[in-house]
C-alpha cells in the first residue's frame, strides 16, 4: 500500500511538473482574432468589447507579464497565464481595432476550463470599464 501511495505521489509531482514546465509554441497560440462576437465555451471565452485605442495598452498592465508573441506595439499579443494552484496554462490572445479590443482566452490542458478563463476575462473587462 504504501509503494502504490509513493507511485501516485510521484505521478502527480510529473504532473504537476509537466504542466509548469512544457513548452508554448508560438506559432499555435498567438493567431489573428476575426470575431465580432462574445461567445463562450468549456475551453474558454472570447469577449470583443469597446476600450478606446488603448485597451490592449491598459490590458496588458494589468496582465503584468511579457506577452509570450506579439506586443501592444503591433496591436496583437497573446500570454501565458497561469492558474493559481496547480499553474494550468491559459493562453490569452488580444488584438486591437480602432476603438475595440477582442479577447480570446482559452485552456491548453484539459476538457474544461471550469469557468476560470471567463472570470478572469470578466475581472479585467471591469477593471478597463472602471478606469
Amino acid at each position: 500500500m504504501l509503494k502504490l501511495v509513493g507511485i501516485l505521489g510521484l505521478l502527480v509531482v510529473a504532473a504537476a511538473a509537466y504542466i509548469r514546465l512544457a513548452p508554448s509554441d508560438p506559432a499555435r497560440w498567438h493567431v489573428p482574432l476575426t470575431f465580432d462576437a462574445d461567445q463562450d465555451s468549456k475551453y474558454g471565452v472570447q469577449r470583443v468589447v469597446q476600450t478606446g485605442p488603448d485597451g490592449l495598452a491598459r490590458l496588458d498592465a494589468l496582465i503584468g507579464k511579457p506577452p509570450l508573441a506579439g506586443s501592444v506595439a503591433e496591436g496583437h499579443a497573446t500570454y501565458v497565464v497561469r492558474t493559481p494552484f496547480w499553474g494550468f496554462p491559459d493562453y490569452v490572445t488580444a488584438q486591437q481595432d480602432g476603438d475595440r479590443l477582442r479577447i480570446f482566452s482559452r485552456l491548453r490542458f484539459g476538457r474544461s476550463d471550469l469557468g476560470v478563463n471567463g472570470r478572469r476575462v470578466e475581472q479585467w473587462l471591469a477593471v478597463l470599464k472602471a478606469g
